[in-house]
């Protein structure tokens, strides 16, 4: 098992990828933090953990507040007692251009997506210190490596994760604290569900949303998570501040 005793914080993780990662960590021997805005998706990931046997607890919180953000990590060094891996999966994916977007779900896109990051990564690091080192993935996305239309603050947004990743792996080196990102491509989540279900005609929206993928269909959570674990495990030990891209082909 890749991450036998070790305690994994997912923050986003009750519903989609950021669950699917929480499930395949536990199957990997980890102790999960699960962490949701969600009382009730948060819930009920944990609770699929726990009907697996795997030794879990659950933290509500918004990763964008500051005192959440403390709780979370400490929350992890209460219950287990330490903390190897952050995966930073909690974000938000607010539509429009530069010329149509609101200045607040500007704000709000950086607020989660990046902000939320660096709050949690900055008590995630002093947690690691404390037993000589750890990983840190974040989850950014396709958008920040090709153009998406309606999408420039979660585009702009996901590219600062892909800055911030090779800045932190700098930072850390010494520490022996791992910085890396994985960037998915279109992928059926429930929140994607969510969204096509927004449109007039969903399934109009949702043949034209599979038309971009190169590879003629959606990605699925749990292709993402075994992405994330590889990013996280010491398989990749060698692999710092790097990005891996898996997106169906959409930067071909």
């Amino acid at each position: 098992m890749r991450f036998a005793e070790k305690v994994v914080l997912i923050t986003g993780s009750g519903a989609g990828i950021g669950r699917a990662a929480a499930l395949a960590f536990a199957r990997e021997g980890a102790r999960v933090v699960v962490n949701s805005q969600s009382l009730a998706s948060g819930t009920e990931t944990l609770a699929l953990l726990k009907q697996e046997g795997h030794a879990a607890l659950f933290i509500q919180g918004d990763v964008s507040s500051t005192d959440d953000a403390k709780r979370m990590v400490d929350g992890a060094l209460d219950g287990f007692g330490r903390l190897d891996v952050l995966v930073n999966n909690a974000g938000i994916v607010l539509p429009g251009r530069v010329d149509t977007i609101s200045e607040d779900d500007w704000d709000r896109t950086f607020a989660v997506n990046v902000k939320g990051c660096y709050l949690v990564s900055r008590h995630a690091i002093n947690a690691m210190r404390l037993t000589g080192g750890g990983v840190i993935v974040h989850v950014s996305s396709a958008a920040a490596e090709k153009g998406v239309a309606d999408r420039a603050a979660y585009s702009a947004s996901k590219g600062a994760l892909l800055s911030l990743t090779r800045a932190m792996a700098r930072d850390h080196l010494a520490e022996n604290i791992r910085v890396n990102c994985v960037s998915p491509g279109t992928t059926y989540t429930p929140s994607l569900e969510r969204r096509l279900q927004a449109f007039a005609d969903p399934e109009k929206a949702r043949a034209e949303f599979v038309a971009r993928q190169p590879m003629g269909r959606f990605g699925r959570d749990d292709e993402i998570a075994a992405a994330i674990l590889f990013a996280a495990a010491d398989d990749a030990a060698f692999m710092n501040g790097e990005n891996i891209s898996i997106n169906g082909g959409m930067t071909i």
